[in-house]
């Protein structure tokens, strides 16, 4: 694949989970805050140390942990509240738990020098700890574009105020490296609008 179909596979999927998720800029999430050298991890482990792009970010949510970790925790329901979701399947039976899997799908629209695809990601629990922490891996996959490996971290901590969510992710793979700052920009705008979705509906769900 050429550089320019590179580039634009990236931003198209990027572009795509931004603007569903509710116009994130791009300045919001190239301005995310440096939050120290250390990386997330959940039960010890964490994301890629060797990652070329990689992103990192925290939200304040100001609802009880309980409803977070709900809304965080059954993914059949993603696509309730979260618009990039389009699709999400349970490979699994039972509670959310390490082992876990399930598949989901974003779409992607057309660019000059691509046809519209939908990206298939297949994610399994690594770790988890109920309330505290979750590590999911796995690829991304469409027609045209592809991560061979994600590494997602989140922690949930209880702060004066609320809850403090934290997300950490690394990509790998020859495509998504071709370009690191353009897929790390993006990656964040990604990452930052899930917080957001994630902060909204479960504010919102608590005010009730």
């Amino acid at each position: 694949m050429s550089t320019n179909r590179t580039r634009f596979a990236a931003l198209t999927v990027s572009v795509a989970t931004a603007v569903l998720a509710g116009n994130v800029s791009a300045a919001q999430a190239a301005t995310a805050r440096q939050l120290g050298p250390a990386g997330l991890t959940c039960r010890g482990a964490g994301v890629d140390p060797g990652a070329k792009v990689r992103y990192r970010s925290e939200i304040l949510i100001k609802a009880p942990l309980r409803t977070i970790w709900s809304l965080q925790t059954d993914v059949e329901r993603w696509p309730r509240w979260q618009k990039p979701v389009a699709t999400m399947e349970r490979l699994d039976k039972g509670p959310f738990r390490k082992h876990s899997q399930f598949r989901w799908t974003t779409p992607v629209p057309a660019t000059p020098v691509s046809p519209p695809t939908t990206l298939v990601i297949t994610s399994t629990v690594k770790q988890v700890k109920k309330d505290r922490c979750i590590r999911w891996t796995g690829p991304a996959i469409g027609k045209g574009l592809r991560i061979d490996q994600g590494i997602h971290v989140w922690t949930f901590e209880k702060v004066k105020g609320g809850v403090l969510v934290r997300t950490e992710e690394t990509h790998a793979g020859e495509q998504i490296e071709s370009d690191v700052p353009l897929a790390t920009q993006f990656l964040g705008q990604g990452l930052e609008a899930w917080l957001s979705a994630l902060k909204t509906t479960a504010e919102a769900g608590h005010q009730r």
